[in-house]
């Protein structure tokens, strides 16, 4: 099973990001993935006409796509956007969570957001995950999350990173090996770590990245490119790779 990872594509009608989302989509073509995960941050300003060209290139793809919104992102019109069968609403309607399930790997994304605030957060937002979890025992369950759970180094990223996210931490104790790994963006760098014991990787952006800065007098210069990552599962292994786009 090959899954796609794009994320941060931040559209808008001042910039050309969604022509490299497009690029993205033709380059990622040659792999011909199961499923496309993006997490988050699509456009930027509520550019809701950016929502309608981002469904229209998916519309083309012959995978299906999987969204959760990010902090730059207007749930409202993501909703109005795409009639997603995989979403799963929380309590509150204004969350957007997905769950997408195949024969040996779920798919499940959480929707971080907190209204008007850049920074995210998991609390009194886990129980459809808990159930699932449960319930889908003892398959293997990929998880995704637009903001990144463990400390990039990078000073202003990290203030706005998930918050409460002991709450992950303690569900995922209650369901040891369950969550093979975790998937996230916002850093627009890619990166790997661990939360909670389980590997956790940051997913390259779309848009231009970030630098590599520790918060060091001089900030390095950041020369990547645009990224997604791609996901390899096969016989419950695991592989994930950075991929260069332009």
């Amino acid at each position: 099973m090959l899954i796609a990872q794009m994320s941060d594509i931040h559209a808008a009608a001042d910039n050309q990001f969604l022509d490299c989302f497009e690029r993205a989509l033709l380059r990622l073509s040659q792999w011909s993935p199961d499923v496309l995960v993006l997490t988050g941050d699509l456009t930027d300003g509520g550019w809701d006409e950016g929502y309608r060209k981002i469904a229209a290139l998916l519309a083309h793809q012959p995978y299906p796509t999987l969204l959760i919104p990010g902090n730059s992102d207007d749930s409202a019109l993501m909703r109005q956007t795409w009639s997603n069968a995989f979403w799963r609403r929380d309590s509150s309607s204004s969350l957007l969570h997905f769950c997408y399930s195949t024969q040996n790997l779920d798919l499940c994304g959480l929707d971080s957001t907190v209204s008007g605030y850049a920074h995210g957060s998991l609390r009194d937002r886990l129980s459809w995950l808990d159930e699932h979890l449960l319930q889908s025992a003892p398959k293997h369950i990929m998880l995704f999350v637009h903001h990144h759970l463990f400390p990039s180094g990078i000073p202003a990223l990290d203030a706005a990173m998930c918050q409460d996210s002991d709450d992950l931490a303690n569900l995922l104790s209650k369901h040891p090996g369950r969550i093979l790994a975790i998937a996230t963006g916002h850093v627009h760098r890619p990166a790997a770590g661990t939360f909670a014991g389980i590997p956790t990787s940051l997913c390259g952006a779309i848009c231009p990245a970030n630098p590599l800065w520790f918060g060091t007098p001089i900030v390095p210069s950041a020369i990547e490119p645009s990224m997604m990552m791609i996901h390899r599962y096969v016989d419950g292994c695991l592989s994930s790779h950075h991929v260069a786009i332009n």
